[in-house]
């Protein structure tokens, strides 16, 4: 799978889901440059987006003495030593075409690298129009000198080769007032972290540190994506992320990605620690958990059958294993259900058909007409019930004989199947019809 996108999200948070995109795998071609450093045949370059409600911004990134930020790998991070940054937003349009620059490991809050007065973003490769000014044709070849240039892999895991879509774009609003703290030493400027080139290793654990800005939205407004992170490894990644947004009415949300002390002042949002955890999430089945992030039908393993479960009821059913106790009837006590359409066995004897009643139209919107012929006087109704025995409608209709009609509004139904049934004299006559 090239993406993989966690499929539900709970509807009162600012963030509806995170993606992991698979955005390049290196081939052997990638690996022979060494102008910026070892980069290992097969590595993996994924980016990471959150996806809020449109109208939201991503402004900041952080963790502090109550969250930790993490980022993790099985597998050391690739950071390119020529020309690679700390946050993505740092690097050129220029240098982009420069060995395997496109391919470090870096921060960011949606921007992506910038030429003169352009500034790019980072949108999903799937929707990205604008073709690609890195790999290929627009690469240097490395320190090998690769005739047709590096990172022109096409491998099937990474959907879209980077030669055709690059995963950048541009838009209007830019944000303002970057700041960070906990990656970039402030006197001698050196990055020692997982993000910079000075230290290679496979994980960046910190309560004490921030990327921040303005405040941005996605590429695209309506679905809202800002990338935040670019992580090229051979190894399995991890995450933990804590975030702000501003909300659409202007306030400032934290979502974070572990329940702490400061419950009160932040929401939890499971989609910011990865891997996702996946599940059950079809309510017909007992493992059902609405909290999962993301669905695994193999987790539903039993299928729920809704009925009476006591053998001493008429209507005991077998094959049921969750009880319903108002669905069981007894003789003499059937939730004011007709016992004989619940359980036909108990039907009240003597009663037998001798008429052939007619109902239609079949299926019905809103008006039936019930149809029948006596050949003596008998004093006649009619009841109509649900799919669970209920009466809905019901008349006596007096004394009649000869052909007969009477029309029925059912409008106020719901749709469904009903059983009309006659009571005349001592018969008892049944017809289904299809409330639509």
């Amino acid at each position: 799978m090239a993406l993989f996108i966690a499929t539900a999200a709970q509807s009162q948070d600012a963030i509806k889901k995170v993606i992991v995109e698979t955005y390049y795998v290196s081939d052997a071609n990638d690996a022979t440059d060494t102008t910026g450093g070892i980069l290992e045949s097969f590595s993996k370059t994924y980016r990471v987006y959150i996806q809020m409600k449109p109208g939201c911004k991503l402004s900041k990134i952080y963790g502090d003495n109550n969250h930790t930020l993490k980022i993790a790998s099985t597998a050391n991070f690739f950071n390119n030593i020529d020309r690679g940054k700390t946050f993505g937003k740092d690097i050129s349009k220029s240098n982009y075409n420069s060995n395997t620059v496109a391919l470090d490991t870096w921060l960011t809050i949606g921007e992506t690298t910038k030429s003169s007065a352009i500034t790019y973003f980072g949108i999903l490769k799937s929707q990205d129009n604008n073709g690609s000014f890195i790999g290929g044709v627009n690469n240097d070849g490395g320190s090998a000198g690769i005739i047709n240039g590096l990172l022109t892999n096409n491998d099937s895991l990474a959907g879209i080769p980077l030669t055709i879509a690059d995963g950048m774009e541009t838009m209007t609003n830019i944000p303002s007032n970057w700041s960070n703290n906990g990656f970039v030493d402030l006197i001698s400027g050196v990055d020692s972290t997982i993000f910079g080139s000075i230290k290679i290793g496979n994980e960046f654990n910190s309560n004490n540190a921030y990327l921040q800005n303005s405040g941005v939205t996605g590429v695209i407004p309506d679905s809202n994506q800002v990338l935040v992170a670019q992580l090229t490894t051979r190894g399995d990644i991890s995450f933990e992320l804590n975030v702000e947004i501003i909300e659409i009415d202007g306030t400032v949300s934290k979502y974070v990605a572990k329940k702490s002390l400061d419950s009160l002042s932040t929401n939890l949002s499971d989609w910011l620690k990865y891997p996702f955890e996946c599940g059950c999430k079809d309510p017909n089945y007992f493992e059902y958990n609405p909290d999962l992030t993301c669905s695994d039908q193999s987790k539903c393993q039993t299928y729920i059958v809704l009925g009476c479960m006591d053998p001493n009821a008429c209507n005991y059913n077998s094959n049921a294993n969750y009880n319903i106790q108002s669905l069981c009837c007894y003789p003499g006590m059937c939730a004011d259900r007709d016992i004989s359409l619940v359980c036909p066995s108990l039907a009240k004897k003597g009663l037998k058909e001798n008429i052939n009643p007619n109902i239609y139209p079949n299926p019905a919107h809103s008006q039936i007409t019930i149809q029948i012929t006596l050949n003596d006087y008998e004093e006649t109704k009619y009841v109509i019930y649900n799919s669970l025995g209920k009466i809905e409608l019901e008349k006596n209709l007096g004394v009649i004989s000869g052909d007969y009609n009477q029309e029925l509004n059912i409008s106020n139904l719901k749709q469904g199947i009903y059983l009309v049934r006659l009571f005349t004299g001592n018969s008892v006559n049944s017809r289904t019809f299809i409330k639509l």
